[in-house]
């Protein structure tokens, strides 16, 4: 592993700013801008062979100017090796996409902006993936409210979706903190056969 590290610190030089093997994995930091040029090597260098790309994911630290880790997950099927790349970036400035490189980036990719607002320049499709078209801010930053803005739900007289300020009811929710296996008055299926050891 650590000849890894040397031989793509030696490569990618100023590309990275920092490598590190963190339990057994290979963990480098990228500049933004150069984020084509350390995949691109990873992926096509004969010592590397990094050829298939894991996953991509967001991680977001509010307190921070660029708030926002980009970290990419890569596998070499040749070497029995995974390496994680580390970008950073903030609510406006974009990462270039890797969907030329790795066409399976285009989900990954949307899904990052579709739960953090991650934008990513020259992307094919950066549009809303897993929430609604109408959803308002991004669900995984963490200074998104817990029980979110609004809430969904049918209207039979209107046949339709409905959206609706949130309303949590705390009336109607019983809280005895027992457990049933304790608690219940009546034997549940299975307790007869404790009650005959």
């Amino acid at each position: 592993m650590e000849d890894l590290k040397d031989h793509i610190e030696t490569h990618l030089g100023e590309a990275i700013s920092a490598a590190n093997i963190i339990n057994g994995e290979l963990t480098l930091e990228a500049n933004r801008e150069d984020i084509i040029k350390v995949i691109s090597f990873l992926r096509d260098d004969p010592i590397c062979k990094f050829s298939s790309l894991i996953d991509i994911c967001g991680v977001d630290y509010p307190a921070r100017a660029r708030r926002f880790d980009v970290v990419y997950h890569m596998l070499s099927m040749a070497h029995n090796t995974r390496i994680r790349i580390k970008i950073t970036t903030d609510e406006i400035v974009p990462v270039q996409t890797i969907t030329s490189l790795f066409p399976n980036a285009n989900w990954y990719e949307r899904e990052a902006f579709d739960m953090y607002g991650i934008l990513f320049n020259e992307h094919p499709d950066l549009r809303r993936l897993l929430t609604d078209y109408g959803f308002e801010g991004y669900p995984l930053r963490k200074d998104f409210p817990l029980s979110g803005f609004v809430e969904v739900r049918y209207d039979e007289e209107r046949k339709s979706v409905v959206y609706e300020p949130v309303n949590l009811p705390q009336e109607y929710r019983s809280f005895d903190f027992m457990s049933p296996w304790e608690g219940a008055k009546y034997i549940l299926p299975g307790d007869e056969k404790a009650e005959e050891g």
